[in-house]
């Protein structure tokens, strides 16, 4: 279904690299990035960008090379992204809570040579090097230029002018972030420079709509930056219009709520576990958020009881979005005007995206609107594939460019459409997806698991955490307390698996499949109960 939102056809055909350059041009002395006491308008951050290209250029970064960043928000990330790009290169952009298993396996498997890492992070980067054996060279994001190898050693004495590249918007990639999959390790998701440019354009670009991004507004972004919410919803899309970007760091409630009182913010775009902090937090009534005109929340399911209760909190319409890293990643936008928002939907398509629901056993059978079913979406934000994956890309992908989303929904006659439920068994943990697969693998390393399965036990604070249903192996009696301590050695602390139950069996089909949702309808109704 589409029209809900005119058309903006045709989308500009051109390098992601090109949103900050008219914003230089357009906006040298306006402040871009707030980030703790430093300040930095768009000239100074695309003039560093081209430096930081040109330096990439003499290590001998080329067209279409990978280079990895990660760091926590800070500048530099914005200044290494975009000088990536205009290398040519492609960014691939890793968790900053990762342990060293899943460093290795983003950096092996997307094929990166290079990895730009905040100084706070440069331990766990060391010890990755052996298993990590294609990457060459690591520059360290350090507060000073002395180190001539570190990230503002090299930015400092290279050309100021980046190196002449050839970009095929359409063909060529702009950035690799990785997606977890059902099985397994995460994916290489591959978006193009105009996948990127056009998802900006049709969710920021809203004309007639309350909610649309202007150049006048102040963004507070806490989300992370290495997260394609974060990187495109946040860093890209405020660049784009040439609003201001207030990063944070590590989460904390009062400093969020202070910097949304200090800056003025205008838009909060969260997630639901914040938003639900907010709902609880005590000062918040004491805190001066008149600066809000809407809050936006995504990420994660949020029922209609916690967004209205945010909006009464914040004292601003709040809307819900819907997206995933393989749609650059937003398809649904919600209104904020009063006689359209519909609380507890993620609204209807952005502009030039079809969506539809189709039938659950067949994935084919489109079904009639109101009907329960799973969302297909196409658009010109839809990725270009799975990176060295074309069996995942075929299984996502259908022939004429639907893409299977995995998620349950509900669509009305309006277009709304309302997210029920996941096809797919990923866990969702504070906006962070979570593969059961992988942390059943590592329990089955464990010397007293015979065997296990994960699900995502809902959770009021969290949405959801991983629990674990495990099978001791005879004459083995480890603890709960030992089979999450195992885990939480392996994994980012998103992932970790936060309860155990020791079961004599785990429910499974003929050819072995594991039957999670069994395991999963059993512990809804017992959290119904």
């Amino acid at each position: 279904m589409t029209g809900a939102r005119a058309s903006r056809l045709p989308y500009p055909v051109r390098p992601i690299q090109d949103i900050l350059s008219r914003a230089a041009r357009e906006l040298p002395g306006k402040v871009a990035v707030v980030d703790g006491d430093r300040r930095f308008t768009y000239r100074e951050l695309d003039d560093h960008s081209s430096r930081f290209a040109a330096a990439l250029a003499a290590l001998g970064v080329a067209k279409g090379d990978r280079v990895g960043i990660m760091a926590p928000n800070c500048t530099e990330f914005e200044i290494a992204f975009f000088g990536i790009v205009r290398a040519g290169a492609v960014a691939t952009t890793l968790n900053s809570a990762y342990q060293q298993r899943e460093i290795a396996h983003q950096i092996n498997d997307s094929g990166a040579e290079t990895l730009i890492v905040h100084e706070a992070l440069e331990g766990m980067a060391e010890e990755v090097r052996d298993a990590t054996p294609g990457l060459r060279r690591l520059i360290v994001i350090k507060p000073t230029s002395e180190d001539s190898e570190s990230f503002w050693g090299l930015l400092e004495n290279a050309p100021a002018r980046p190196p002449s590249v050839s970009i095929n918007p359409q063909e060529d990639l702009a950035a690799l972030p990785y997606s977890s999959g059902t099985t397994g390790l995460s994916k290489g998701v591959m978006l193009t420079h105009h996948n990127l440019t056009c998802n900006l354009e049709q969710f920021t670009q809203r004309p007639g709509e309350e909610a649309s991004y202007r150049r006048d507004d102040v963004f507070l972004v806490h989300l992370p930056l290495f997260h394609i919410y974060g990187l495109q919803v946040l860093m890209n899309a405020v660049i784009h219009v040439g609003a201001t970007q207030v990063l944070m760091g590590r989460f904390d409630m009062e400093l969020f709520l202070n910097l949304v009182s200090q800056h003025r913010v205008t838009q909060l775009y969260t997630v639901p576990p914040v938003a639900l902090g907010l709902t609880q937090y005590p000062g918040v009534g004491q805190v001066d958020l008149t600066s809000l005109r809407v809050g936006f929340l995504a990420a994660a399911p949020c029922s209609q009881d916690l967004q209205d209760r945010v909006s009464q909190v914040l004292n601003c319409p709040v809307i819900q979005g819907y997206g995933m890293t393989e749609l650059s990643p937003i398809s649904n936008v919600d209104f904020m005007e009063a006689d359209r928002l519909r609380s507890g939907s993620v609204g209807p398509a952005v502009a030039d995206t079809e969506e539809r629901v189709v039938d659950l056993e067949d994935g084919v059978t489109e079904l009639p609107l109101g009907e329960v079913g799973e969302l297909l979406v196409r658009g010109p934000q839809v990725m270009k594939g799975y990176h060295n994956n074309p069996q995942a890309t075929a299984e996502t992908i259908t022939a004429d460019g639907w893409l299977h989303t995995g998620d349950i929904v509900r669509m009305e006659q309006d277009g709304n459409v309302w997210i029920l439920d996941r096809k797919k068994e990923l866990i969702k943990y504070k906006g962070f997806q979570v593969p059961p697969a992988e942390l059943e693998g590592l329990l089955l390393e464990h010397p007293g698991v015979a065997d296990a399965a994960v699900i995502g036990k809902p959770d009021v604070e969290s949405g959801e955490i991983p629990k674990a249903f495990v099978v001791r192996k005879s004459g083995m009696d480890p603890s709960a307390e030992d089979l999450m301590g195992f885990v939480s050695g392996q994994v980012a602390t998103f992932k970790q698996v936060r309860e155990v139950e020791f079961v004599d069996s785990i429910p499974k089909n003929p050819s072995g499949k594991i039957l999670r949702r069994l395991l999963l309808e059993q512990e809804r109704a017992r959290v119904a109960s």
